[in-house]
């Protein structure tokens, strides 16, 4: 295993953190967790050199929390850092921060948690989290014992990435996601590069965009990386190029079998910035470019489009629509979109009436209407569109 400093703290991480958000489990039900195997991996990782674990209060409806709660005794909490988070979407009351984080104490079996999270911020959450003076209720924490660092997760634009950092002084890291796909979604190479310029490690979560990045390519992205002079697996290419930037800390990887794990293990013993080439990294350039190419609405995610007078939420959708097709991966699509963390109901597809002010605003002249209409019937498990159909 490899090591990197963790920002400004004497604590060197592994390269590769275990995303404690997609064990093994039974059924459709998330909280059906396959608990001696999940204890069996993250076991297995530890040994291996792997000292981050990241979970969530939200994670497989609480158990994520508990399993690593179970895999941790028998010496094994001395060995790694624990990093949860504070759900804001549940969050409605200031008491309700006390409430939350002694259930996860318990959760995990332990008296201190190293690395703690405000989960998903963008503006919004961030105005919520600021007016309950989260980080006053926070710092109290860190000065009892009971948290060790400050950090948050990110979903939002770069602006608002600055924002948040700039307001606080002792942050100590942020989570973001970060992929060859996004290099300009989200935070992106910038929000990267302003996080660890100002001295905060960087996590980041969703360096195979969920998996995605790992299934059978289709054929136009299949015979890019065919041409490759030293082949490697769809999941390795995409490992080894979020590890080529030096700003990154910790990568972490939601592994859902031991398989997984030992892949991703031996390509971390790899990972370091010149461990691919120029050609390497030219060749990633194209693959970005043939997925994109099969996206079937051209939406830029300018949101000139915005706000819809009827409350439609027309990037995120067709941005759910474009991924669910281009990674022909319809399923998480439609979990989210139906989701209680998705869009709202109010903001779904089906609520647009067709006025067509968005279509005058478009720089790229999309007729929006009509793309919602079939962006709605794909997303709620009609035919829409698919690279198959």
């Amino acid at each position: 295993m490899k090591y990197r400093k963790f920002g400004k703290l004497d604590f060197n991480v592994s390269v590769l953190g275990f995303g404690v958000m997609r064990l093994p489990f039974t059924g459709d039900n998330f909280k059906n967790v396959v608990e001696d195997e999940s204890i069996r991996m993250l076991r297995y990782a530890i040994d291996h050199g792997v000292n981050y674990l990241d979970s969530a209060y939200l994670y497989h409806e609480g158990r994520s929390e508990e399993i690593i709660g179970k895999a941790l005794q028998d010496g094994y909490r001395q060995k790694v850092k624990i990093a949860t988070k504070m759900p804001c979407v549940m969050v409605q009351k200031s008491e309700d921060f006390e409430r939350i984080f002694n259930e996860q104490l318990q959760r995990l079996q332990t008296g201190k948690i190293d690395f703690y999270l405000a989960h998903g911020l963008n503006k919004e959450s961030w105005t919520k989290m600021k007016e309950l003076n989260y980080l006053t209720w926070a710092e109290s924490k860190v000065a009892a014992g009971q948290i060790g660092y400050l950090g948050f997760s990110f979903h939002d634009k770069t602006e608002v990435l600055k924002e948040i950092i700039d307001y606080y002084d002792n942050w100590t890291f942020c989570q973001i996601q970060f992929n060859y796909m996004d290099v300009n979604h989200q935070a992106g190479i910038r929000g990267l590069r302003y996080a660890a310029e100002k001295g905060l490690a960087v996590v980041v979560m969703e360096p195979i965009r969920g998996g995605r990045l790992s299934k059978q390519p289709p054929a136009e992205v299949a015979s890019l990386w065919a041409s490759a002079r030293i082949k490697r697996t769809p999941a390795e290419w995409a490992l080894l190029w979020v590890w080529e930037h030096p700003e990154v800390s910790v990568a972490l990887s939601g592994m859902s079998n031991m398989q997984q794990l030992r892949e991703n293990l031996a390509t971390a013993d790899k990972a370091g910035p010149g461990t691919l080439t120029r050609e390497d990294m030219a060749l990633i350039d194209r693959v970005r470019q043939a997925y994109r190419k099969l996206s079937p609405v051209p939406c830029t995610g300018c949101r000139y489009c915005m706000p819809c007078p009827n409350g439609v939420e027309i990037p995120r959708i067709f941005e759910m629509y474009n991924d669910a097709v281009m990674y022909d991966d319809p399923e998480m699509a439609r979990r989210f979109y139906g989701g209680q963390f998705g869009i709202k109901p109010e903001q779904k597809a089906d609520r647009c009436i067709s006025c067509e002010q968005c279509v005058e605003k478009c720089p790229q002249k999309i007729r929006i209407p009509e793309w919602l209409k079939k962006a709605h019937e794909y997303l709620t498990g009609g035919s829409g569109t698919s690279r198959t159909s």
